[in-house]
């Protein structure tokens, strides 16, 4: 099996985790960031906008199960790229959209994406999102790891996590890993 990676930051990572661990051809998806310059950061420095960095995924997949494209389709669907620096009530450079790039054939299919749907009128608002050359990718500490999975009562993860994960089955099924289709959350 050959994998890819994807790097993508559409908010708190514990949102993209739980949407793209659902997804069939996923090998594995690590919270953390990306984006910034420090080579070195903390939770902390990242959330008050110290390091430059975005919170992000990091997605291992197979192409041959689940398509770069079909990553991005998802990732356009279940947040808002028209907001600058922010998702919801998470306010902050961190919480900007983002792709970055891990290879030509990723920039330009980002690009596009993000053409077509501006081109398409999809979304109200310009798309903001940036599309920058993946160069650096810092993994949260563990704690941050799995955090849907360990704690779907928590608050946040039910008011916010638990609908995109509805909208994810509504929209999504059939890229959905066996089981996942009529679970909940």
């Amino acid at each position: 099996m050959r994998t890819e990676t994807a790097t993508l930051a559409g908010g708190c990572y514990w949102c993209l985790e739980a949407v793209y661990d659902a997804l069939q051809g996923v090998q594995g998806v690590v919270s953390g960031f990306a984006g910034g310059d420090a080579t070195v950061t903390t939770y902390r420095e990242v959330c008050e906008g110290r390091s430059g960095h975005a919170e992000v995924v990091q997605v291992t997949f197979d192409p041959d199960v689940i398509t770069f494209d079909d990553l991005l389709a998802v990732f356009f669907t279940l947040h808002d790229p028209t907001t600058l620096n922010r998702q919801g009530a998470d306010v902050g450079t961190q919480y900007r959209s983002a792709i970055f790039c891990h290879s030509p054939e990723q920039d330009a299919a980002a690009r596009a994406a993000v053409a077509a749907l501006a081109a398409d009128g999809v979304w109200p608002d310009p798309i903001v999102t940036e599309v920058a050359p993946f160069t650096l990718f810092l993994p949260a500490d563990a704690g941050h790891q799995g955090y849907y999975r360990r704690n779907a009562a928590q608050t946040y993860c039910s008011s916010v996590i638990t609908p995109k994960l509805a909208r994810l089955r509504a929209r999504w099924a059939p890229l959905l890993r066996p089981g996942v289709e009529g679970r909940t959350p």
